[in-house]
């Protein structure tokens, strides 16, 4: 399989894609004026303490106050690690409003919420990330291999024993990620006394650091990139902007070396994300409609609770029997829609509405393909059987806004609903609301303004109606065309 990187950085705001064999999976965006705060530290204030809820909510210097749970704030024992072997107490206990209280992002604003916010601080490297308040040695499950995982945990036990003994504080715990999967023990080890140091560094902003300010700031999505997302399968990293391809080389020179050669940068005049097709891509990944190839499609809802999918056969007949193009149509559905929530970035509960199957195995292949595929996606999923509704609900781990909660905003006409009031509706609307300024006021002529469809409509269709209200109430009523009013605006004015 061909996997490459494009990096698209302008001064407003940098776009990363992931493409495997030509096709578009994953999109990430970061505008300079509004960057994500996931993995970000901060020095805040507790504001308001929720026994009810066991949360509460802390101020850090955001638009929105940030909200902490009673299992997100750590217990620290007489030597200042946490100690996860108790049960959680009354947050009451914990923690009280206007203390000051160093917390990590661990999920970005999203629509009304504030930031979801820890104590449980960790810091990534490129193959650890560490923990400086646990002594827990772990390794990323998605490393399967028994010998591997025994080589990391005694490979990190023995340096750190190695660091104390000559001298160097060296505390805390590890866990290994997946991209360390086959690297050497020098690769691996030079991210402990690196972290140790930046560890240091953060505490000693923390002493000077006012409340409600940034302590740390994670990487910004180009060095992130190279961190999180250049596995060995990339085969190269395209960057079209000569400035932040050199920060990248530096980044990777010092950090990550065997990935400098792969780092390219593409000089031609058409856009990089127009020659792989990514602009369409992203445009389409917009759309609530998904083609499908055989003729079927998809339907993507995304709401504040969940995002729901339903499948269609739509033009797909198929060539044998019913059964046959339903089973058909549900396994290309399920190929895109775990391509469609990478590229989406959809997280959260998520409700897959498939064609209803009623072989067995039918269902079980359709579920077995949809895990096999996802089995590509960094976040982490859950899947649960198809219903005897053919539903299968899920959950995917969301952190960042999804691509459209970053590119769109709600339509200022429909406030959102994605529907708009018909022009029936709004002229028997108006005709209501002068009814009631008949009765309020002593008025001999009414002045409705409203969009041009909304008139056409009142002097066509709804004459003979306005004729009658008239003379219901004994006024003249007018009309005048307002080119700037949606279809859902009007007035009435008395004259």
């Amino acid at each position: 399989m061909s996997e490459e990187i494009l990096v698209n950085a302008s001064p407003t705001e940098t776009r990363v894609a992931l493409v495997e064999n030509g096709m578009l999976q994953e999109v990430h965006i970061e505008r300079t004026q509004r960057r994500g705060h996931v993995g970000n530290i901060f020095k805040g204030k507790v504001v308001r303490v929720l026994p009810g809820m066991q949360a509460a909510f802390v101020e850090i210097g955001l638009e929105r106050a940030g909200f902490i749970h009673a299992q997100d704030i750590a217990s620290l024992d007489e030597d200042g690690m946490e100690n996860r072997n108790i049960d959680v107490g009354d947050i009451r206990e914990m923690i009280h409003e206007g203390q000051s209280l160093v917390v990590q992002v661990v999920k970005d604003p999203i629509g009304t919420k504030g930031a979801r916010l820890t104590t449980h601080i960790s810091i990534s490297g490129r193959y650890l990330v560490y923990m400086p308040k646990t002594r827990h040695i772990g390794v990323s499950t998605r490393i399967e291999n028994e010998e591997e995982r025994d080589r990391f945990r005694l490979l990190i036990e023995s340096t750190m024993a190695s660091y104390r003994e000559q001298g160097t504080q060296c505390d805390g715990g590890f866990i290994v990620r997946t991209v360390a999967e086959g690297v050497s023990d020098e690769e691996l080890c030079a991210d402990i006394p690196f972290l140790n140091r930046l560890w240091g560094e953060i505490q000693q902003r923390t002493v000077t650091a006012p409340v409600r300010s940034v302590i740390h700031e994670d990487l910004p999505l180009f060095m992130r990139t190279l961190r999180d997302h250049v596995k060995p399968h990339i085969e190269k990293v395209r960057v079209d902007s000569r400035e932040v391809l050199g920060k990248m080389r530096s980044f990777s020179d010092r950090y990550a070396p065997e990935i400098s050669q792969r780092l390219e940068h593409y000089p031609g005049e058409r856009p990089l994300f127009d020659l792989y097709g990514v602009e369409e891509e992203i445009q389409r990944a917009l759309d609530k409609k998904v083609q499908l190839k055989s003729g079927g499609y998809l339907i993507i809802e995304q709401t504040e609770a969940m995002t729901t999918v339903d499948v269609n056969t739509g033009a797909f007949v198929g060539h044998r029997n019913l059964e046959e193009t339903i089973f058909k149509t549900n396994l290309e559905a399920a190929t895109a829609i775990a391509r469609q929530l990478r590229l989406r970035n959809l997280g959260g509960i998520i409700i897959l509405d498939f064609i209803d199957m009623v072989e067995l195995e039918h269902q079980r292949q359709v579920l077995r393909t949809l895990e096999r595929i996802m089995e590509r996606d960094n976040a982490k999923i859950s899947l649960t059987a198809v219903s005897e509704l053919g539903l299968v609900e899920m959950t995917r781990k969301r952190t960042r806004e999804s691509l459209g909660q970053v590119m769109c905003e709600p339509c200022p006409v429909c406030q959102g609903r994605g529907t708009l009031k018909s022009t029936e509706t709004i002229c028997y609307e108006i005709f209501r609301e002068i009814l009631r300024e008949a009765r309020a006021y002593n008025n001999e002529k009414y002045l409705v303004l409203a969009s041009s469809l909304v008139i056409d409509r009142l002097l066509d269709e709804e004459s003979s109606n306005v004729t009658d209200l008239e003379e219901f109430i004994s006024c003249t009523i007018q009309f005048q065309v307002e080119s700037v009013y949606s279809q859902e605006q009007y007035d009435i004015v008395l004259v």
